[in-house]
């Protein structure tokens, strides 16, 4: 039996373990020339900070296993069932134990790469993640136009490396985050919630503070939605511990000023105000969108769903299955998850499949 899995991030390795763990034999296709690349420059995990280091360092030891092979470089653009080549007769025992009636030629997934290459598998995991989105398309925040404003990944990066004083070569006075840019959005096509952004801002905020404590942190929502165990506690803290100040209320417009630093206007939805405000910093919670990968083995196999995440049979007993035999999905490929919900998730996934 032969195992593949199209993805090696979080979801990916974890169900790669399960199955070696069962004495399976996987090959796991990455695209890029490393694998877990939406947590690679993350700084620290919600809700316990524990540093994302140790994330990567822990799944990277589960690859070590000679069950499982990994192809970098390997980007699987299509995916289809083939049936396998013979008359009958030719499949013996197989053959021998179904009625005649009810016999089927076995088929098995052909997997083919971006350079042409195939490869063949019987089951196959689907693990493709997610895109951050794109702020450029929302021209109205100014990303890519005025200094100081950036994207939630960047901000991320900024934390991890201590780079505030680099990007903006001067001690932050205030720095803004905005949440839901580029989900529950008419404008960009996203009306879904992307989960972790609201937890993010508040992670994020809490970062700052505990870096540059004399910078004052706003936080611009329109519904904070603490999903998760201990989250609630975190916003609480953000703001007893400190000071982080949440404002309910959507930024309209951002431009840069004379100074270099960044103007918004506002609304305070809670007092019905017009605001503005000038900050050195806006950092712009993108949401996730489905990768182009995602979409790609989506349409392939036609089991693309909304906004392009994959489609399973049923969110809840069969949130795994797909409408094909022997092809499963997990992760954030089917829709926005946290990076524990998406580990779970694999190992779910890895169950199902040693259960079929």
């Amino acid at each position: 039996m032969k195992y593949a899995i199209i993805g090696a991030g979080p979801a990916g390795i974890e169900a790669a373990s399960v199955l070696a763990a069962h004495g399976k034999e996987v090959t796991l296709f990455e695209k890029a020339p490393s694998p877990l690349k939406n947590i690679a420059d993350k700084a620290f995990l919600f809700p316990n900070f524990a540093p994302a280091d140790e994330m990567v360092q822990t799944l990277d030891k589960k690859l070590q296993n000679e069950l499982i092979t990994v192809l970098y470089d390997t980007e699987i653009t299509d995916l289809s069932r083939v049936a396998l080549t013979g008359t009958v007769e030719s499949y013996g025992d197989y053959a021998a134990t179904m009625p005649q009636s009810s016999f089927a030629i076995p088929s098995e997934w052909k997997l083919t790469d971006a350079k042409g290459h195939t490869y063949f598998a019987n089951k196959v995991l689907v693990t493709t993640g997610y895109t951050p989105f794109d702020a450029h398309r929302k021209e109205e925040l100014g990303y890519g136009i005025y200094k100081g404003i950036h994207t939630s990944i960047e901000m991320e990066k900024m934390i991890r490396h201590k780079l505030f004083f680099l990007m903006i070569r001067r001690p932050p006075r205030r720095i803004v985050f905005l949440q839901c840019v580029g989900s529950r959005d008419e404008k960009s096509g996203n009306h879904y919630c992307s989960k972790v952004c609201c937890v993010t801002a508040v992670k994020q905020a809490i970062e700052v503070k505990k870096l540059l404590p004399n910078t004052d942190v706003f936080v611009f929502y329109m519904d904070l939605r603490m999903w998760g165990q201990g989250f609630e506690e975190m916003y609480r803290q953000s703001q007893e511990t400190y000071g982080v100040r949440f404002v309910r209320g959507r930024i309209s417009e951002a431009s840069g000023t004379f100074d270099g630093r960044v103007q918004i206007k506002a609304e305070d939805t809670l007092m019905g105000l017009p605001m503005k405000m000038t900050t050195d910093l806006l950092v712009l919670m993108v949401g996730m969108e489905a990768s182009e990968g995602t979409r790609q083995i989506g349409h392939s196999c036609n089991i693309c769903g909304d906004y392009g995440f994959i489609h399973t049979i049923d969110p809840h007993l069969q949130d795994n299955l797909t409408s094909h035999k022997d092809l499963y999905a997990a992760g954030t490929c089917k829709r926005p998850m946290s990076l524990t919900d998406s580990v779970n998730d694999a190992r779910a996934a890895a169950l199902a499949m040693l259960d079929s």
